[in-house]
């Protein structure tokens, strides 16, 4: 095994606090162009990552605090405004650029948290952003109200005290499908159920699931964790929130391009 499928082998995710310790401008910027290094749709780069260092505000904004903390939007913004910088009409503003968009930023994520751990720093990827009121993490970023999107936080830092154990993946045989997908039979899922109650692979969220009365790991995954699902599908609550700031900010056009719109 060479040193990239080691680092990668080895990757772990702080959900704890992160330490004091505080990385280096030197190691951020390796990261960060390690970041920019990653595929990436028709060379556009649509992506915009906001660098934070206050730990206070990296709280308020998404729960956990470390060194720092890459902000990764779906962008837009600078692509159109250098076509239209060039006497161009351009626009990215729907739902096939959105995802278009948030593939590079996804993959320049996973690319910082790759380059950081190769330097011997921790990290952590949340969607904490998405728990905050929309409008409030808008503001407090300055993000354009158009054509940009908060996608995902990776935070950097160093443990502020060790995992007890790395967390485990299922095997490739419940993952990976050659030629077409197939889905599992009732053998495989309960070979699927049997990896996740295994307290060697760790590859759940809880390890206590057992203490509190579950058969399964799952059992304890759907009911507690999960919860029931809603009897009736309705836009409110955080869909509707999301819903809302996709068409506004042009990613999602509503039925008759109103912002009144039913599905």
């Amino acid at each position: 095994m060479n040193d990239t499928l080691q680092t990668i082998n080895a990757l772990r995710s702080i959900h704890g606090n992160f330490s004091e310790k505080e990385l280096s401008q030197e190691e951020l910027n390796q990261i960060l162009k390690a970041s920019m290094k990653t595929a990436n749709a028709s060379a556009r780069q649509s992506y915009a990552i906001i660098v934070l260092d206050d730990r206070k505000e990296m709280r308020e904004l998404f729960g956990y605090q470390g060194s720092r903390a890459l902000v990764y939007c779906v962008d837009f913004n600078r692509i159109g405004q250098t076509a239209d910088r060039l006497g161009h009409a351009y626009d990215s503003e729907n739902i096939i650029g959105f995802i278009t968009g948030t593939t590079d930023t996804i993959l320049a994520a996973q690319t910082a948290v790759i380059a950081a751990a190769s330097l011997g720093i921790d990290s952590l990827i949340t969607n904490g952003l998405h728990r905050n009121s929309l409008d409030n993490v808008y503001k407090s970023l300055n993000l354009p109200q158009t054509s940009c999107f908060p996608l995902i936080t990776v935070v950097l830092g160093y443990a502020d005290e060790e995992p007890a154990s790395q967390k485990g993946r299922l095997s490739p045989e419940f993952i990976v499908h050659y030629g077409k997908y197939k889905l599992p039979d009732n053998s495989a899922l309960d070979r699927i159920i049997a990896e996740y109650d295994d307290p060697q692979k760790h590859i759940g969220l809880s390890d206590a699931w057992e203490k509190q009365g579950f058969r399964h790991y799952l059992d304890w995954y759907y009911t507690k964790w999960e919860g029931l699902p809603p009897k009736e599908k309705k836009i409110d609550g955080k869909i509707k929130e999301f819903q809302d700031r996709l068409v506004k900010s042009g990613f999602w056009w509503p039925e008759n391009n109103t912002k009144e719109y039913q599905y």
